[in-house]
């Protein structure tokens, strides 16, 4: 499965990281049965999955499926740990910014490592010397300020969030290297349109457990709500997994995700 710090580009590849990360899940608490999930528009949200769906096997699926096939293996994991050694100042930052000095220095000199002796990113010696890859985003600072989750919302194009989690992207956006760097407009979006395409490639070999689902959209927003409260309390969630949001029962409910081998 992708490492819970690439934050999926699109849906798709946040609804395929959902299936892809269900062996994760079975050593996190379970969801209790019989509490809701806060989704008041389950309407519009299912409508924005199937258009995301849609969207995928028409045209992202194919693309992946050939960038797979003619990209040797050894380079697609050089691409991924690019990525990843990315995304690591949104981590620091936000590691700051949730009160967790010991997390920034790790992610920090994870950053140093990899960038200076990993050729930029392409490779990835930190994790050689086992320093943790963690994982935080300006959604998951919010929620330890306090800010409560709001409904369940599936975005186009983005995938499953919540109301706090899907404004929280603009903060992961703007403290992004690539938002600054001083490439023209078209290699941005190609470097953004590679990191896409690479992560729905890695999980075209997971799609089995998804397509099995009787209800995908249920089985979906479940499991990332899960996620996210796991990511939330890094892995404490209580024994009685009580909801985030006490009166709405439902907010960002699910268990962390153990780091993607394939990204190291």
């Amino acid at each position: 499965m992708d490492v819970p710090g690439r934050p999926a580009q699109l849906g798709w590849i946040a609804l395929l990281l959902i299936a892809a990360s269900l062996s994760g899940c079975a050593s996190a608490p379970a969801r209790p049965a019989g509490k809701p999930t806060a989704d008041p528009w389950e309407r519009m949200n299912r409508s924005i999955y199937r258009f995301n769906d849609a969207v995928d096997r028409a045209a992202v699926k194919p693309v992946a499926k050939t960038y797979r096939k003619i990209t040797p293996d050894w380079m697609r994991k050089g691409i991924g740990n690019f990525f990843t050694n990315l995304d690591q100042p949104t981590v620091i930052i936000n590691d700051l910014l949730q009160g967790k000095p010991k997390s920034a220095l790790n992610d920090t000199g994870r950053l140093i490592i990899n960038t200076v002796f990993g050729l930029g990113g392409l490779f990835d010696p930190a994790s050689g010397s086992n320093i943790a890859l963690n994982d935080e985003d300006f959604g998951q600072t919010l929620a330890v300020w306090g800010v409560p989750s709001g409904p369940f919302l599936m975005l186009p194009f983005l995938g499953p969030s919540t109301l706090r989690d899907g404004s929280a992207k603009v903060g992961d956006y703007y403290t992004g290297p690539l938002t600054y760097a001083d490439l023209r407009t078209a290699v941005k979006i190609g470097l953004r349109g590679l990191d896409v395409i690479d992560q729905r490639a890695r999980l075209l070999a997971n799609e089995g457990a998804l397509e099995q689902t009787y209800d995908k959209y249920a089985f979906i927003r479940s499991v990332w709500l899960q996620r996210r409260q796991f990511l939330i309390r890094d892995g404490e969630v209580p024994p009685d997994d009580e909801p985030e949001d006490e009166e709405e029962e439902s907010a960002d409910d699910k268990p962390k995700q153990p780091m993607d081998e394939s990204r190291k």
